[in-house]
This record gives C-alpha cells, structure tokens and sequence, in this order.
C-alpha cells in the first residue's frame, strides 16, 4: 500500500453561498400530501418534517455547530490515494491508550462527538484518569469530509487504511478499537487482518453479512433472530435493498432536496432509537440537524451508499478472499460486546460467540443503534472498563 505521511490540519468552514442556497430550497420546498392520521406508518411523518425544516431554514444556527466541531482536533491525510478527514484528540494523562472509533450510515463523525471527551479526560467525568485513551475518529471513505471512493469496493479495504492511519501516519504500535454499523464491519476487519496491531476490539452489533453463513446447529434464540431480521427486512430493511441496488437512483433526489435528505435520514434515526417513537427524546433538532448538514454541504448522501452496493455487489471472489482472511485471521483478539435494547436486532451472546472471542459482554438497560449519541456514558463506561486490563499489553 502506498502512504503519503503528509498530514495536514483540517478546518470546517462552510461557504456563505451554500448556506444561503440551503435556506432557499429549504424556503421552496415542495410538499407532499399525507394521508389522515397516518403518523409515521408509511414513513417519514409529514407534519414533523414541516416543523423541522421551519427549524432548520429560520432557527438552526450552522455556525455555532461549526465552531464546536472546529474545538476538535481536526485533520486530513491521504492513504492508498485515498484523502481521509480524522479527529484526533489527545488524551489527558501519561500513558493514553490510543483508539480508534468509526461510525455507520446514516450518522458521522458526529456520533462520537459526545463520548471524545468521556474517552479522553474520564478525571473531568469522575472516572479514573488512568483509563484515558488517545481517540481517534476518521470519516469513512465517502462520507463527511473523507474523499467519495472512485472505484467499488472500498467497504473491503477501509480497515487497512485505518490500520495503515493508526501505524504509520500516526506512529501508534498498537491500538484498540470500536465501532457500530458499517463501524462494526470495519472493527472486525481490523481484528480479523491486522491482530498483532489491535490489541481487542468493543463493537455494539454483529455484522449483517454474518446472517447469511446460517450454522446448522442454531440454538433457539439465534432461530429467533434470523426471523426476526427476516420480518425487520420486509418492513425496515428497503432502504438497504435501494441502497444496495440502485443508489444513484434515489441520491439524485436527496442530494437535490435537503427535506428529502432530511426525511430519509431522520426516519432511521426515529427508527432504530430507543424513542418510543418520538425521534426528540434521543435527540435534539440540533443534533439532527448537524449530521444532516454534514451529507448535505459535502454532497455525499450518493457515495455514502456506495458500501451498500459494495456489499450486494462483491463477487464470489471478493468473499472468497474474504473468507480466507477470516480463517487465517487471529480469532484470539479479545472483544467486548455492548448489547443496547432498542438496536436493530440485539443478538444473544451464543450468535456473537460464533464469531468474535467474546471476553466481556454487557446487556445496557437503555440505548439503541446510535449508542454514543443516545447512551454516552454508558458506552463510554463500557469501553474503558474492558480496555482496563488490557492496557498492560501497550508498550509504555
């Protein structure tokens, strides 16, 4: 892999004109009918996505968002030709174990924002200054401020460009890491290639693809699961077959619209949260808000889709490698594994267990697939308490 080790800092700053065009399409938005009562039954709630864009055009202040992301740490490097955008935010203590987080669709880099500082200071939160971590965040190729990928098959070679990011640009011999959604695929990716860098892996869900290997020797529960996920599919689950199928299709609208952008990526928020079907007891508008803004003003809601088609796509080859990777991979990476209630579909700890060498497993009292954002401080609890022993394995 070739590696250019020029990293440069990297600062957000929207142009005027954009924001000023944002405020005109959100002003001239053109609105669909509902039917009466329809709630959000047949998808992104009419009424409430009228409210959020009156929000957004008149309320939402993008530079005040703008200003707290520009308080982290912020760089851009390129790897394998490939430009990356990262956080990397120093921890406060001694001996900082280094970590690297990666988020999913249809969030950010603006998942983690609220756990960095839980990671980086835990003194400030009345934990132990002895589990602090160096934490690092990249934007997955295609989202955010990371370059769009000109070639499928990215989703295949994002962990050795993260493994790559942690080594050799940043010099770490070994490091830790976690991740959820597309972040959970990449995670185990790392353990998978890269064991003698990655010293255990924290992950909130098990990768999707694993549903397709169906072991014969299913216990009830796992049974339980699979029909579960196959139900979820049929009514949750399009936006992945879209996505998956035709993406540039559907982009060509939400790359045009913000509403529309907004009612796509909102309805999985309202979704796959532990709400209660009010998308505003997880988060703020602000909070919407800004990861929205992060697909609209890099226009990346199109190549953000492109790890979907990858997946769907791969040929028998790919999985052929990848296969081969899994076999001759460590599986002796310890994991640790924060099951949150209102996930997609939490597995029982027998299915993780086929796949990861589960050393900690953690049933949460609350939480669903945006974690970091819902549940901070207990993910942020979680991931220091199982990285505590295995500090000692860092060269100090």
């Amino acid at each position: 892999m070739e590696t250019t080790v020029t990293t440069e800092t990297f600062e957000l700053k929207v142009a005027q004109h954009t924001l000023d065009d944002l405020r005109r399409r959100l002003a001239n938005t053109r609105w669909i009918d509902e039917i009466k009562n329809a709630d959000w039954d047949y998808g992104a709630n009419l009424p409430y996505l009228k409210s959020l864009v009156q929000y957004w055009k008149d309320d939402f202040d993008w530079r005040a968002q703008e200003e707290a992301i520009n308080r982290l740490a912020q760089f851009r490097t390129e790897i394998d030709g490939t430009g990356i955008h990262f956080i990397h935010e120093r921890g406060r203590g001694a001996h900082c174990l280094p970590i690297v987080l990666t988020h999913g669709f249809p969030d950010s880099f603006l998942r983690f924002a609220k756990i960095i500082p839980m990671l980086t200071n835990p003194a400030a939160y009345g934990c132990d200054p002895e589990d602090a971590f160096d934490v690092v965040v990249p934007s997955l190729p295609g989202y955010g401020f990371s370059d769009k990928p000109e070639k499928a098959g990215m989703l295949f070679k994002v962990a050795d460009i993260w493994a790559n990011l942690m080594t050799e640009q940043l010099g770490y011999a070994r490091f830790a890491a976690h991740g959820g959604d597309w972040g959970s695929t990449v995670t185990e990716h790392l353990a998978r290639s890269h064991s003698n860098a990655v010293i255990g892996i924290h992950i909130t869900d098990v990768p999707f693809f694993h549903l397709f290997e169906r072991p014969k020797d299913l216990t009830a529960k796992e049974e339980k699961l699979i029909d579960e996920t196959q139900k979820w599919t049929q009514t949750e689950g399009s936006y992945a077959l879209i996505q998956g199928s035709k993406p540039q299709t559907l982009a060509y609208g939400l790359n045009d619209s913000p509403a529309g952008l907004a009612a796509w990526i909102i309805d999985k928020f309202r979704s796959w949260s532990d709400c209660d079907g009010d998308v505003e007891k997880a988060f703020t508008k602000d909070e919407l808000l800004a990861n929205v803004m992060v697909y609209w003003v890099t226009e990346t809601i199109n190549s953000s889709f492109r790890f979907y088609y990858d997946a769907a796509n791969a040929g028998a080859m790919t999985w052929i490698v990848e296969l081969l990777k899994k076999w001759t991979g460590s599986s002796n990476v310890p994991t640790a594994f924060a099951r949150f209630p209102h996930d997609i579909h939490p597995p029982p700890r027998e299915w993780a267990e086929r796949f990861f060498n589960i050393q900690r497993w953690t049933e949460m009292p609350r939480g669903g697939h945006f974690a970091a954002m819902e549940a901070p401080e207990l993910l942020a609890e979680d991931i220091r308490a199982f990285f505590r022993p295995l500090r000692k394995s860092i060269p100090v």
